[in-house]
């Protein structure tokens, strides 16, 4: 029988995790449970001398009466808090790597936690399937505004990227035009096109260059040349690479999936060799993140949060979350996070960017 289960995110923050929280303690505390949110990942129950409330915060209604609406995240977050890799550095600048999972199981028993409810992508969904399988009772929430999960036809925080990104998009035409421009507009996704292509879409865009499509710089060039027109604008995902390239890499860091970037600056400073056209580029990036969500992605992590409880009630274990019309269905774990949820390439919304003439490179 449960009585008092945890609530965690990790990986990068997405408006409507909030939302999620309020449901699940809402949703949990009418069945009489007690819910506690881990500080930071797991860093709370890692490391709880690093928090004045020593890394566990007690969650009521009245504590979550009025976040669905905030974006981030009350709880915080980490995008390297892996608990079966935990990275230390020792004397001589060493770096090993330590399993410190038996510290979070250790620590859920010392505080008759029975069950973790885990928001995060497809990272922190692997992590949590991981100590599922060491015996925890755990069900995922899918997040990410990549919206790169495959189980799930939407994530919460993804529509309110695209919205904002579109937004920005629109703002730069008229700055655009007013200097005869080219505009290569840089959005997050990772490995994934799905805020580039329907953002792109949305704001007009002349170009749209997507992970899923490899680009060729002088198609591109050739078709803003074509079209004659006094500016344009370019959306670049940050996971978009040439034909026969790679990705462009602002770090790699330890511990951390690597850091994607600066395809704008690249693109741009083609462009403008190709073309002639003064050309500038701008980088959304966490910008993407911040921000409350839209009242879709409100709905869905309410949603979200009140059918993970659902599921814990109904005696499910190693579930996620997911979204497939008209229903919310529960997935396992290790399949939720088996494959990526990739923009086909002959999709509609492809074939209707190329309806639109905009140029994807190829």
């Amino acid at each position: 029988m449960l009585r008092r289960i945890a609530i965690n995110t990790g990986g990068g923050d997405a408006p409507g995790l909030n939302a999620v929280i309020q449901a699940a303690t809402l949703a949990a505390s009418r069945l009489g449970w007690e819910v506690f949110g881990i500080r930071e990942g797991y860093s709370g129950v890692l490391d709880p001398d690093n928090y004045p409330d020593r890394g566990l915060v007690r969650l009521t209604p009245e504590s979550v009466r009025n976040i669905s609406h905030l974006g981030g995240t009350i709880l915080g977050t980490v995008n390297k808090g892996n608990p079966f890799k935990v990275t230390e550095s020792l004397p001589g600048g060493m770096v090993v790597e330590r399993d410190r999972s038996e510290d979070v199981l250790a620590a859920f028993r010392e505080h008759r936690l029975d069950a973790l409810i885990a928001i995060g992508g497809d990272g922190s969904l692997t992590i949590a399937n991981h100590f599922h399988q060491l015996g925890l009772r755990v069900v995922g929430v899918p997040k990410t505004i990549d919206n790169d999960l495959q189980s799930t036809v939407l994530t919460f925080g993804y529509q309110t990227a695209v919205s904002f990104a579109t937004e920005c998009i629109d703002r730069l035409h008229s700055t655009a035009e007013a200097h005869r421009r080219l505009m290569v507009v840089e959005v997050m996704g990772r490995y994934a096109g799905w805020i580039a292509l329907n953002a792109g879409i949305a704001g007009r865009a002349d170009a749209i260059l997507i992970p899923e499509i490899p680009y060729s710089i002088e198609k591109v060039a050739q078709h803003i040349r074509d079209r004659n027109r006094p500016y344009s604008i370019i959306v670049a995902s940050e996971g978009a690479k040439p034909v026969g390239g790679d990705v462009t890499v602002l770090a790699r860091e330890a511990g951390r999936q690597e850091r994607l970037g600066g395809i704008a600056d690249r693109v741009a400073a083609q462009l403008q060799e190709m073309t002639g056209k003064e050309t500038r580029s701008v980088i959304l990036g966490h910008l993407l993140r911040g921000g409350a969500p839209i009242a879709l992605d409100r709905v869905l992590g309410l949603t979200f949060g009140a059918a993970a409880v659902s599921a814990l009630q109904q005696g499910m274990n190693g579930v996620m979350v997911a979204l497939q019309p008209p229903c919310i269905k529960f997935v396992p774990l290790a399949e939720a996070i088996a494959q990526m949820k990739l923009v086909p390439p002959s999709g509609e919304g492809v074939l209707t960017a190329r309806a639109l003439d905009i140029c994807l490179g190829d």
